[in-house]
């Protein structure tokens, strides 16, 4: 058990970039011996169609979701401070779409943490992408 307590230090829902190496800087901490992120990037293909663009679209209650997800996860981890974005709005190839970052005293708990974190958001967090093709079609992905 770790003498330090978890914490949520970050969470976010937003239309302007998001940095990985913030969220590093922002989850870790001189108790904490790894920081383990994730970084979801706009990739340029799915099911095997060539993807131009992504747009993002939240619910009104996508924020506190986000937190609620991120302070289950440091209930459940212990000593974990943990720092989460998902962005919303337009975004092209390349553009970070979801980053989280977990310090964690050793790296095992600190992977399980940002592994399982990643998960509940992808499964719970209300913001669903409309994929923008190359031949001019669209597609709604991740309705609840």
């Amino acid at each position: 058990m770790s003498s330090y307590p978890s914490t949520v230090v970050f969470t976010s829902i937003s239309e302007i970039p998001i940095s990985i190496t913030e969220h590093e800087d922002l989850a870790a901490h001189e108790h904490m011996g790894a920081v383990v992120s994730f970084c979801g990037v706009v990739r340029n293909h799915d099911g095997g169609e060539q993807v131009d663009k992504l747009f993002y679209e939240g619910h009104p209650h996508a924020p506190a979701v986000l937190a609620k997800i991120a302070q289950d996860i440091a209930g459940e981890f212990d000593g974990v401070r943990i720092a989460i974005s998902h962005r919303v709005g337009m975004l092209a190839i390349g553009d970070v779409a979801l980053t989280a970052a977990v310090a964690s005293a050793h790296r095992a708990e600190g992977f399980a943490a940002c592994a399982e974190l990643v998960e509940r958001v992808k499964k719970e967090l209300p913001i669903w992408k409309n994929q923008y093709f190359s031949d001019g079609h669209t597609e709604w992905v991740g309705s609840l």
